[in-house]
């Protein structure tokens, strides 16, 4: 856990002052992009029209509020991220940005952003973008990361809301559509992280995060990787036979399916002496092929979003 009951001031270096670079690190913004894309997808698709400076402040409420996820997760986390290799030079453990200012940032947008998505369009997107806060620092930072190898299964629900957020935003409700989008993200996010966690796998044990890796071995690791990949077709596929589906997205989903298949039962061939003897490159390769699955299905939607304004999308039942 961040010790952040000493002066903040103490964890900062000398001659290390932050700048804006910094802060803007903290949120996260890899992750944030992941967020913003995902959630307007699911404002875009859904049947009902938003005024385009509603959706436009609504956009810009879930990415602060991804944002604000990200700089306290930074902030729980920063004893880990100081030893592990990809992560030490980020703000915190680098010394540049204290513990109390990124909680204090992470605090303030976060509130920030649940008021104003609130006031902006319906209490329900305003409550989920809450939930997720919650959900990411207190339920997978604070608890699953550090208890259980199941940290990113369960912990990916986090990562799961946005369309679901940006689709309440606009119909003030739920649907199966919004819920197999999130079951979408939900069910990549283990073999996603997974095949990630095959090649930085000393990091993780270094920390002392149960990764799956660590916990069980590289074996059973790779035989979750083709399980859940195998669970996460039927998803991918159903997705489509809905109303926000249709010809394109499935093709799409097909040919995604099938290469990520393929990279999921490449991985669960191989054994460490393979892995070794090419440093890992079919689970590196795998890792970057799940990154354009996620973004080539939600970027179908939009296709078929837009095709349906000129009568041509969706099916015909």
């Amino acid at each position: 856990m961040t010790d952040f009951s000493a002066n903040d001031h103490t964890t900062q270096k000398a001659g290390h002052e932050a700048g804006m670079g910094d802060y803007f690190a903290l949120l996260k913004p890899r992750v944030m992009s992941l967020v913003v894309f995902t959630a307007l997808v699911g404002l875009l698709v859904a049947p009902v029209p938003v005024h385009p400076f509603i959706g436009f402040v609504a956009i810009l409420c879930i990415a602060v509020g991804a944002g604000a996820s990200g700089a306290l997760n930074m902030w729980w986390d920063a004893d880990i991220d100081a030893v592990m290799k990809r992560t030490a030079g980020r703000p915190i453990p680098s010394g540049r940005v204290a513990p109390g200012e990124a909680l204090g940032i992470g605090a303030a947008l976060s509130g920030f952003a649940i008021v104003l998505l609130g006031l902006a369009t319906n209490f329900l997107a305003a409550g989920l973008l809450a939930f997720t806060i919650f959900f990411y620092l207190v339920v997978y930072s604070m608890w699953l990361k550090r208890a259980t190898p199941q940290n990113i299964v369960i912990g990916g629900a986090a990562g799961a809301f946005p369309p679901m957020i940006g689709w309440a935003v606009a119909t003030g409700g739920v649907s199966i559509e919004s819920l197999l989008m999130f079951a979408l993200i939900f069910m990549w996010t283990p073999p996603h992280f997974w095949a990630l966690a095959l090649f930085v796998k000393s990091d993780y044990g270094r920390a002392g995060v149960p990764m799956l890796t660590e916990t069980h071995g590289r074996d059973v690791t790779r035989r979750h990787v083709i399980v859940y990949t195998l669970l996460l077709v039927p998803v991918a596929l159903g997705l489509g036979l809905t109303s926000i589906g249709g010809p394109f997205y499935m093709a799409v989903a097909v040919v995604m399916n099938v290469w990520f298949l393929k990279g999921a039962y490449d991985i669960w061939q191989r054994d460490d002496a393979a892995c070794e003897a090419d440093k890992h490159a079919v689970e590196i390769k795998v890792f970057k092929v799940s990154l354009y699955y996620l973004f080539a299905h939600f970027g179908a939607l939009l296709v078929e979003a837009a095709l349906r304004l000129y009568g041509l999308g969706g099916w015909s039942w």
